[in-house]
């Protein structure tokens, strides 16, 4: 049986839904693909898909996702609060039942490669498909994004990409590509137009500043919605679980005379990380395990 793999491509365009849906249609078009679901965040100005199928299969998909990302998302003209700095912003690949992080590496790789050499994009690699220890945190090259990027790709050897030209795409950007752990996208929004409360919260409970063990996390300002943001990155539920990080954002907002408004889960979940009773808890509204628990998603 050939490995079963999901992947989490994530797009710079949270604002036009049929674009997002045209791309979608293109890698849901490669036999035995199947889209488990598909955001859009406005603020964020980006959308999560995520998708799975045989390892073969998620790898043309992926290839026919960079390519429609090309050519329908122009970063020049792309304005969002998350960072980025390709069409296709990244792509991670992650095993699924009897499938091994090699066969989710080995994927990555070769869809790295081809992407590089087809499409002409730069291709850097992250977590456990890097081939550099400096890329496998994704934060160490994305955060010049874009613009920054522009300035250092083809000049500085530390930003030479694993594959593809030493240039940038000049509407398309770079891509990363990867393989990882099944990751939570977890977002807590505030009662608060302060975004620096949620920034100092976010520096509380991620790891790089002291904070929960395998958590990512920044402070956004959700200016739609009057609100802050606290958004982060579970890399491992089994280490530091959504709980953990929602009751101590609770109670980091409740002594600066905050209140949670809501949980967000962007993408799907596990689930041995989530249930009913734990989405009550955390208030994430219209919890439905029927589209957000991966599992149940894949039948």
């Amino acid at each position: 049986m050939k490995p079963l793999l999901e992947f989490v491509p994530n797009f710079s365009n949270g604002k036009d839904q049929a674009v997002i849906d045209s791309i979608v249609a293109a890698m849901t078009a490669v036999p035995g693909v199947t889209c488990l679901g598909s955001e859009l965040d406005g603020s964020h100005n980006r959308a999560v898909v995520t998708l799975a199928g045989p390892a073969d299969a998620v790898a043309e998909a992926a290839f026919v996702g960079a390519g429609a990302a090309m050519d329908t998302i122009d970063l020049r003209n792309h304005v969002g609060e998350h960072k980025r700095m390709g069409a296709m912003d990244v792509c991670p690949f992650v095993p699924l039942g009897n499938a091994t992080m090699q066969d989710a590496v080995d994927t990555a790789r070769a869809v790295a490669k081809r992407i590089g050499d087809e499409l002409s994009l730069p291709v850097f690699l992250y977590a456990e498909a890097c081939q550099r220890e400096d890329r496998r945190k994704l934060g160490n090259f994305r955060n010049k994004q874009f613009e920054g990027l522009q300035e250092l790709v083809g000049v500085d050897a530390d930003y030479a990409p694993d594959f593809g030209p030493a240039k940038m795409h000049s509407t398309a950007g770079a891509l990363a590509v990867g393989a990882r752990t099944f990751l939570i996208a977890y977002n807590i929004n505030l009662a608060t137009e302060d975004v620096q409360i949620a920034k100092d919260i976010a520096k509380a409970v991620r790891e790089k500043d002291g904070g929960f063990a395998k958590v990512q996390g920044m402070g956004f300002s959700l200016e739609d919605k009057q609100q802050s943001q606290v958004s982060m990155n579970l890399l491992d539920y089994n280490v530091t679980s959504i709980r953990t990080v929602f009751d101590k954002v609770a109670e980091l907002a409740a002594a600066k005379g905050v209140e949670v408004v809501a949980s967000e889960l962007i993408g799907l979940a596990p689930a041995a990380a989530i249930d009913a009773e734990l989405a009550a808890h955390i208030k994430l509204p219209s919890f439905d395990a029927n589209e957000q628990i991966v599992e149940v998603k894949l039948g």
